[in-house]
């Protein structure tokens, strides 16, 4: 096998990634023509196909399949090689590429980023928002360094750091405001708004109303928070939202905030990130700001 290259690899894992040549090629910053010519040249070279092609898409073949895990092994020891001389730098320099869950990007990264800019100004700073199963993917594959989520994720290969608590609060119309705070047994005889399957948020309103996601109610899932607390607003039903949430999602929609009894509903904020990555010292100090801007967010009276 001659002529193999760490860029082929590369537009390899892009292409596997997408499925599709176009979005491939936008992923690497090439054109598509250029983008096939070297996938075409990696196979002739392997002797093999990597990809069935088809009309719409593509799709790994049985040996590109086995090839891609392989590959994105490669690709991360090659990224943690540059993270190592990162490391060695002084200061943190570089990019910093962030993952963030949906039910906490809105609310944590305005001051996260300000604080990052200020302690950190030579740090290019990359968000990506999406639900936390993606999100240890794309840390696994070496696409994103750290992940801000809810904890605990018992991953065995990244490492948590807990960093702070919040109350899961209960929206309801504002014509209940004055009514008793439900208990969780009669939540579950409500009509309960949730976040659809895939957020981690969802699994915490479950857990604390002791309910299976199949026995859950049918068509009444929504795809983000601010969607459920406008849901309540229209008087569908309640809903429940952490509490950094609460100052943004209420201002537009005729909604009433209120705590549980105790024990309260919680759920614990972290960062995780590979257990092999080098830059584990500095992610701590980005940890630190994060456990500073939550510990500052507003709290519901």
């Amino acid at each position: 096998m001659n002529n193999l290259t760490l860029r082929q690899l590369r537009y390899f894992e892009a292409l596997s990634r997408h499925g599709h040549f176009g979005r491939a090629a936008d992923a690497c910053a090439i054109s598509q023509p250029a983008l096939s010519v070297q996938i075409k040249e990696l196979e002739e070279n392997l002797g093999t196909p990597l990809f069935e092609r088809g009309p719409r898409q593509v799709r790994l073949t049985a040996f590109g399949e086995d090839w891609a895990l392989r590959v994105r092994d490669i690709l991360r020891s090659v990224d943690e090689l540059g993270e190592m001389a990162r490391a060695a730098r002084t200061g943190f320099v570089g990019r910093l590429r962030i993952g963030v869950i949906p039910t906490i990007a809105p609310y944590l990264l305005p001051d996260l980023i300000g604080r990052l800019a200020q302690a950190h100004a030579e740090l290019d700073v990359h968000i990506r928002e999406t639900v936390t199963p993606r999100l240890i993917e794309e840390l696994g594959n070496g696409q994103i360094d750290t992940a801000i989520v809810a904890l605990p994720l018992s991953e065995p290969g990244l490492e948590e750091v807990p960093l702070f608590d919040e109350g899961l609060m209960l929206v309801r119309p504002i014509k209940d405001a004055e009514r008793p705070v439900p208990s969780p047994d009669a939540l579950r005889e409500m009509r309960l708004l949730m976040l659809e399957e895939g957020h981690c948020f969802r699994d915490q309103a479950l857990s604390f109303c002791n309910l299976q996601s199949a026995l859950a109610r049918e068509g009444l899932d929504g795809s983000s928070l601010s969607t459920l607390v406008q849901m309540v607003g229209a008087g569908i039903g309640v809903t429940l939202i952490p509490e950094m949430a609460v100052p943004v999602e209420i201002r537009s929609a005729p909604v009433a905030i209120a705590r549980f009894a105790e024990p309260q509903p919680k759920r614990t904020v972290g960062m995780i990130w590979r257990k092999t990555n080098p830059l584990a010292g500095q992610l701590r100090q980005v940890a630190d700001l994060v456990q500073q801007v939550g510990l500052a967010l507003p709290k519901v009276p």
